[in-house]
């Protein structure tokens, strides 16, 4: 049995901790490990998947069910009006899986290859989606500095901006939706063929394959897991970080970002060093996409129904600096269809670059 399944017994530990009310910090460490043996097997179901349907649907099924916790624990937090940390969990994701996630994938995939290689124009096609998704969700805080003059902190919560911003913000959501949409349509029907291109053989490294059946079963629990240990980590996580001095800035830019998307950092992770680097990607970029495109627009239409008001999706400076720059070297490292373990390095050191500056904020 595969070592991160030794694990498992630490997601029924976290959540009697949880229930019996212990020290948050306990609580955080036991759910953080719990995380682990779930994501393990959303990986092989991912990958078994993945080896009948293609990497494009393999992809889009472990960033769909890796996201879910991601949203349902967002849904809560508007409930309770907290918007900038919603706002900063978001924007942490769509980082956390560009810089460190691919970072991460290129590093460890590229250690004892020379290159690796995946469909550049797959990989193209969801960059131009983060560019898009980039340019609308940075209009609402030039809106913002234009009308008012200034931008916010990253301490600042936004309140009453009015109904223009909200409106702004309203209708990109729409409009991000609507391309979500478009983007499913020409993965998976009219240009299926990049997105899925023929594979070879079936990978049986882990002996008797699954069947498509058993797969979808047990990514539909490992989603459920997740989304339980990613409740219970959130939970303890604002406790547990006070304690070392973080801001409620840093802990949902930073902390909620890679504790929600802990699954897809393993899994990406796990089948670039088997050398898929096309479905490596696809988690990566793709989570990012469906993050902007669908995640972040849900939540702006939900607030107008939950919570004390609508979210206005303004960003604060550090936040826009930081989408827009990772949104350009997303774009500049799928140009070529290849990667090395160096582009790997250099992608970590961009997402140390932006952690250190969070922490500071």
């Amino acid at each position: 049995m595969p070592w991160p399944y030794w694990l498992t017994p630490f997601i029924p530990i976290a959540i009697v901790l949880r229930l019996l009310d212990v020290d948050p910090t306990v609580v955080f460490f036991c759910s953080a490990l719990g995380v682990i043996p779930t994501a393990a097997l959303m990986g092989r179901a991912t990958e078994e998947l993945a080896v009948r349907s293609g990497p494009g649907i393999g992809g889009l099924l472990n960033v769909t069910f890796g996201n879910a916790p991601e949203l349902i624990i967002a849904l809560f937090a508007l409930g309770k009006g907290l918007h900038e940390v919603v706002k900063a969990s978001l924007v942490g994701s769509i980082l956390g899986n560009i810089l460190l996630v691919l970072g991460a994938a290129m590093l460890f995939g590229g250690l004892k290859r020379d290159r690796q290689f995946f469909n550049r124009t797959a990989a193209s096609a969801q960059s131009s989606m983060l560019l898009l998704a980039g340019a609308a969700l940075a209009m609402p805080a030039v809106f913002q500095l234009v009308e008012h003059g200034s931008l916010p902190g990253p301490h600042d919560e936004i309140r009453n901006f009015g109904s223009k911003v909200e409106h702004l913000s309203l209708g990109i959501a729409l409009l991000l939706i609507c391309v979500y949409a478009a983007g499913l349509v020409f993965s998976l029907r009219t240009h299926r063929h990049l997105f899925n291109p023929e594979h070879g053989e079936e990978d049986t490294e882990h002996g008797e394959p699954w069947t498509v059946r058993r797969s979808v079963v047990m990514l539909a629990i490992a989603g459920v897991a997740v989304g339980v240990m990613s409740e219970i980590l959130v939970g303890s996580i604002h406790h547990a970080a006070k304690s070392a001095g973080l801001s409620e800035f840093f802990i949902g830019a930073i902390v909620v970002a890679i504790v929600g998307n802990a699954a897809e950092h393993w899994v990406a992770v796990l089948v670039a060093i088997k050398d898929k680097m096309d479905l490596a990607v696809n988690i990566a970029i793709g989570s990012s996409a469906q993050i902007a495109l669908f995640v972040a627009p849900v939540l702006v239409i939900a607030s107008f129904v939950l919570g004390p008001g609508p979210m206005p999706f303004v960003l604060n400076g550090f936040e826009l600096a930081a989408v827009l720059i990772a949104i350009t070297i997303a774009n500049q490292v799928t140009q070529e269809g290849e990667s090395t373990w160096y582009e790997g390095v250099l992608l970590l050191a961009v997402y140390a670059v932006f952690v250190l500056t969070f922490a500071l904020a």
